[in-house]
């Protein structure tokens, strides 16, 4: 046996000649390079573009940029959230229960798996405002990763990129990827739960499906019952295309489900048999129970409207109805790209009716559009308590449906169903962008016929395209400034102003607005 005489180099005493010849090994690097880390993190795909990577690192260093900067100037952010942080820092106890104070005499009103990330910060790096918000800055990249991973898994390199920067550019998403409520955790979830389905579709694993229960269940110990409006899109687009049969597609999903059980029932059941006495005060319930705090102030309440300390949903929290979303005070965080993703999503799936069952690019469809449908609808309709920054949940399912309807109406621009589809997709856009920005009349006043004019040219421009296909590609980007220069524009005002309290908005001040204003203000959970 060679005997070893130190780091890097070994003896072999089993041939007499060889006894005083050292034989040179080179010992492992002690660190990687970053190219290398790089190449780890994102391995290259057989036959994608050269420019794909670098492309990639561009989007999430400007998104990383972009989500940190000055990031301190919003101080404690929502002071409610960042004295629990506090709390957690010192006391293991108020850590576990996610106490508003260190001696735990009562919760915050919301499960504390985001407060454990920021107070595991606090704990490595001392307490200040950074420590507390960084977290979620980098929660935002690693969530714009997940969304361009989860799409270009079956499609272009170019629809992973454009769905990733979509989300990135989201106003209300800069928002809370730069606050301390638990959104940003729980986006990053259901993000990632909708990663593990798509991997499920494609081959069919068990552990796949198992994986996307055990997110769900942590979204759970985030923000309660939100976390289940993503469920219905994740179960349709398994039991749609998953490749088993479909009893076993039926018993996969019974495994998640379990998962969900596991994942979020430890905590819960840990709460529930600790003895009241020796445990703070769940806060928000009126009955010193997380189950009563789960199925009332935070759950059918925030439906109904009848949880307590609401006020009704015409009467404080905006009229309920279809178009909720698209009034004053909610359409500038998240509807920009709302209008042409249901037009890509229409076309899209009528191109790709005749595929077969198992196919992903369908499978991904689905799951972004009712994805976006089912939790679009309840926040229109719910009468509860409904602020304007809950709207991120929305964000990953716009972006991962303009990329995907987008792409499949690309590849099959030939068609004149797809041609329409872009044209008026882009039409929609710029129309309503016009509308958004309009009600901002002080911001950027031009910036509004800029964008109504390049996107009508560019909507244009897709049904010229089909006499002169050079023209493609040109127009193809003047559509995207188009799309995008709306959100950015609210995006950069967002970043640029600090936000405190509990009611905080995204974008500059728009007429008939409510809430805390882009400044934010109030106390206390949302």
């Amino acid at each position: 046996m060679p005997a070893v005489d130190g780091v890097g180099m070994t003896m072999d005493h089993t041939a007499p000649e060889a006894l005083h010849r050292p034989v040179v090994v080179p010992a492992p690097p002690l660190r990687r390079s970053p190219a290398e880390l790089w190449r780890r993190v994102a391995p290259a795909r057989p036959g994608a573009p050269r420019w794909e990577r670098p492309a990639l690192a561009a989007l999430l260093v400007t998104t990383g940029v972009l989500y940190l900067w000055d990031l301190g100037a919003s101080g404690w952010a929502n002071s409610f959230y960042s004295a629990a942080v506090q709390a957690g820092s010192v006391s293991w106890e108020a850590f576990f229960f996610g106490s508003s104070d260190a001696g735990n005499s009562i919760t915050v009103d919301k499960p504390p798996a985001s407060l454990w990330v920021m107070a595991l910060s606090v704990r490595l790096f001392g307490l200040s405002s950074w420590s507390i918000l960084v977290p979620q800055a980098l929660m935002g990249v690693a969530t714009v990763a997940v969304l361009r991973a989860t799409v270009r898994r079956h499609f272009s390199a170019g629809a992973g990129l454009l769905a990733g920067a979509v989300l990135a550019l989201t106003p209300v998403a800069a928002l809370m990827f730069r606050f301390n409520n638990p959104d940003a955790l729980l986006v990053l979830l259901m993000t990632c739960a909708a990663w593990a389905t798509v991997r499920a579709v494609e081959d069919g694993r068990t552990r796949w499906m198992v994986l996307t229960g055990t997110l769900v269940g942590l979204g759970f110990l985030t923000k309660q019952l939100q976390v289940f409006l993503v469920v219905p899109a994740l179960s349709l687009a398994y039991l749609l295309a998953g490749p088993r049969a479909l009893g076993a597609r039926l018993l996969q999903l019974l495994a998640a489900g379990a998962a969900v059980l596991v994942a979020a029932g430890w905590w819960v059941a840990a709460v529930e048999l600790w003895p009241e006495a020796s445990r703070p005060y769940i806060g928000g319930s009126t009955d010193d129970s997380f189950l009563s705090l789960t199925l009332g102030y935070n759950g059918l309440g925030r439906l109904t409207g009848e949880e307590t300390g609401s006020v009704g949903g015409g009467n404080g929290w905006g009229e309920t109805g279809i178009g909720r979303l698209f009034t004053a005070e909610f359409g500038g965080q998240i509807t920009w790209l709302v209008p042409g993703a249901l037009v890509l999503a229409v076309v899209a799936l009528v191109l790709l009716r005749r595929r077969p069952r198992l196919d992903g690019q369908r499978a991904q469809v689905v799951l972004w559009t009712t994805w976006l449908l089912v939790t679009g609808v309840t926040f229109s309709l719910m009468a509860g308590i409904f602020h304007a920054y809950y709207t991120v949940a929305l964000a990953p399912a716009v972006g991962g449906l303009v990329a995907a309807g987008a792409a499949v109406c690309w590849r099959a621009r030939t068609r004149p169903a797809a041609r329409a589809g872009l044209a008026v997709a882009t039409a929609a856009t710029a129309v309503w962008s016009f509308v958004l920005l309009s009600r901002s009349g002080d911001f950027l006043p031009w910036l509004s016929w800029v964008v109504l004019v390049a996107g009508v040219l560019a909507a244009s421009g897709f049904l010229v395209a089909a006499v002169r296909p050079s023209l493609a590609k040109g127009v193809a980007a003047l559509a995207v400034a188009a799309s995008l220069a709306g959100p950015v524009a609210y995006t950069v005002d967002t970043v640029g102003t600090a936000h405190t309290g509990s009611i905080v908005t995204a974008g500059p001040s728009v007429a008939g607005q409510a809430g805390g204003g882009p400044g934010g203000g109030g106390a206390g959970g949302g």
